[in-house]
């Protein structure tokens, strides 16, 4: 990498004001005297005419420097290099017709610049700052502020701050309150492990970053505030992918004296205005719904993509007295058919079982149905009975491909569900200009966690059960539902919410059904319980996660690309090193002590 120019004369603004941005221009301003300012993006040299693209945050404009018209000027733009930064005075000319650029914004007019300033030199970038690079993320990151001129960075910014922006005149016009609450607070570790931040003032005692307001939000509703949002920066230390930040955004939203209908009204509402404001796009005025069971039973996650069809058919009752033995004795069996599939080789199939080993399936059985025969290691195992009642539920005809999967239900759906999102890809089935939205409702309240042997809550422990199921927890957890609702778009979550538990009775009721004894639930809540005595309304909300939701508006495929620094997939940040070693003076303030590590270790 060359150093950069330091043996050029820099100027100062010295009262310049600039008129138009390099995206503005058309061919309406012809012979108007303008002043522009931006980076150098390309330098062309055409027979002594010398052609820069000058390019700000909104685009470019071409400028050109003329050894006729303006010798001095001319001979001084001999020395610009990209990434200069320049303010250009000059005026506007129409394009020859011969060289109007049609993909350009401002394709159809030049400035010849009369007077200019050098504002400062650059080292050349390490990749090219334009949209077509080919570069590693990981040097993207580590330059990240010459990423963020790249135009498709700059124009995700723009589309998540006109999102924040419909947001909050959407809200605002709703009569809600945009309210902060701490970030530094308690630990309640019910969920997401927390980020913790030593006290120096109380030695021995941590905050904790907040994974969300929910607390908090909830004893504004207490306070009377009633209708409240914020748009909030929420913390989770959990293993990151291509969709998740250690650090990441809410649209965080609580009302009071509202039910589930209420909640999810609003919420549609605010998609519409959203998608309004920022695409230009009317979506419908009520989204579909789907319970939580008929989403599993259905597409094997609760996040479904009705974007295309491959629904998932429980055959176990077909086949329960197979001769193939896993399927004789599986809890469940499951089956995916796709039409047209048979063209699939064995290396496509082959792959595909090892992708659902990612969901502990030990394989993946299959067949073709070809115009004579079923092509499958398993087809020899089945009988005629077996094979005429799949070929009616599965509607099966050749050229067909069936996929099964067979065992505990959890991993049946878990393997078949996103299979069909792999298979949906390949036979490019799935639309890409569509917007699906669903809404799965009655979630469960509780679900088992076999690591620690114990019911864990779903959402989260303030989620109200739904009318008579209370007693579920105490004498079958599994069966509880909840008057829960998540709100999906394209097979991705973007939004979850909850009608409240708003009874301390209640509350201490499923935190007892979740393994939590009074002084425990006391210890760690116990600021929520006693706020809850005092007149707790009926209350809910609903959070949607703005990272998610823009990188699914700007058709991104990684959230990175619409924050503007965001970390690593290892929770680093290239840019600035972080986290870092901190001196012992630091720790010895904060009363810690690093632990040593021993060779074994």
């Amino acid at each position: 990498m060359d150093e950069r120019r330091t043996d050029l004369q820099l100027d100062t603004l010295d009262g310049w004001k600039r008129t138009h941005t390099c995206a503005q221009l058309r061919a309406t301003d012809v012979d108007q005297e303008v002043c522009l300012m931006g980076w150098v993006q390309y330098r062309r040299d055409h027979g002594g005419i010398i052609f820069i693209d000058l390019r700000d945050r909104t685009g470019l404009t071409q400028i050109k420097f003329s050894p006729e018209e303006h010798p001095e000027i001319h001979e001084k733009a001999g020395h610009l290099r990209t990434e200069f930064v320049l303010a250009v005075k000059g005026t506007v000319l129409a394009r020859p017709d011969d060289m109007i650029n049609p993909n350009m914004a401002t394709g159809e007019i030049e400035v010849l610049v009369s007077a200019f300033k050098l504002l400062n030199t650059s080292k050349t970038p390490p990749f090219l700052i334009e949209d077509r690079v080919d570069v590693s993320e990981n040097l993207r990151l580590k330059y990240r502020y010459l990423d963020l001129r790249r135009p498709r960075l700059a124009k995700n910014l723009v589309l998540r701050h006109k999102t924040a922006q419909s947001v909050r005149r959407y809200l605002d016009d709703l009569g809600f309150i945009e309210t902060e609450t701490p970030i530094l607070t308690r630990s309640t570790p019910e969920g997401a492990r927390d980020f913790l931040v030593p006290s120096r003032v109380n030695q021995g005692s941590f905050y904790a970053l907040p994974q969300s307001p929910q607390l908090f939000k909830q004893l504004l509703m207490v306070g009377g505030l009633e209708r409240y949002y914020q748009i909030v920066k929420c913390f989770r230390d959990e293993d990151l992918r291509a969709d998740r930040q250690p650090e990441f955004t809410q649209i965080d939203i609580e009302m009071s004296f509202v039910e589930e209908e209420d909640v999810m009204t609003m919420a549609e509402g605010m998609m519409q205005t959203v998608f309004r404001d920022t695409l230009g796009i009317e979506i419908p005025t009520t989204f579909e719904r789907m319970t939580y069971d008929q989403a599993m039973e259905t597409y094997g996650v609760d996040k479904p993509d009705l974007r295309f069809g491959l629904p998932l058919k429980d055959v176990t009752s077909i086949v329960r007295g197979s001769g193939f033995r896993l399927f004789a004795k599986a809890e469940l069996v499951k089956a995916l058919k796709v039409e047209g599939g048979s063209v699939l080789s064995r290396k496509e199939i082959d792959d595909y079982t090892d992708f659902v080993r990612i969901y502990g399936a030990q394989g993946l059985a299959w067949i073709k149905i070809k115009e004579d025969t079923w092509q499958s290691p398993i087809a020899k195992f089945l009988s005629d009975e077996e094979r005429a009642g799949l070929t009616k539920t599965l509607g099966l005809k050749p050229g067909d491909i069936v996929f099964f999967q067979a065992g505990a239900p959890d991993m049946v759906n878990a393997a078949l569900g996103n299979l069909r999102l792999k298979l949906g890809e390949r036979f490019d089935l799935i639309d890409k200009d569509a917007y699906r939205f669903v809404w799965i409702t009655d979630f469960p309240m509780l679900e088992w966690n076999a690591d620690e042997k114990r019911w864990t809550a779903m959402h989260h422990p303030f989620t109200c059960p739904q009318e008579g199921h209370l007693e579920y927890l105490k004498t079958d957890p599994g069966k509880a539902r909840a008057k829960a609702y998540d709100m999906v778009l394209n097979g991705n979550e973007i939004g979850g919410g909850s009608i409240r538990i708003h009874s301390t009775e209640l509350q201490q009721e499923v935190l007892a059904a979740l393994g939590i004894g009074e002084q425990e639930a006391e210890d760690k809540f116990g600021f929520l319980l006693h706020a809850m005595e005092y007149g707790a309304p009926p209350h809910g909300g609903i959070a949607f996660g703005l990272d998610r939701l823009i990188m699914l508006l700007g058709d991104v495929d990684s959230i990175r690309d619409v924050i503007a620094f965001p970390k690593t997939q290892k929770a680093t940040c290239l840019l600035t090193d972080a986290p870092n070693a901190v001196d012992r003076n630091q720790l010895r303030e904060l009363g810690l002590r690093l632990r040593e590590t021993s060779k074994s270790e």
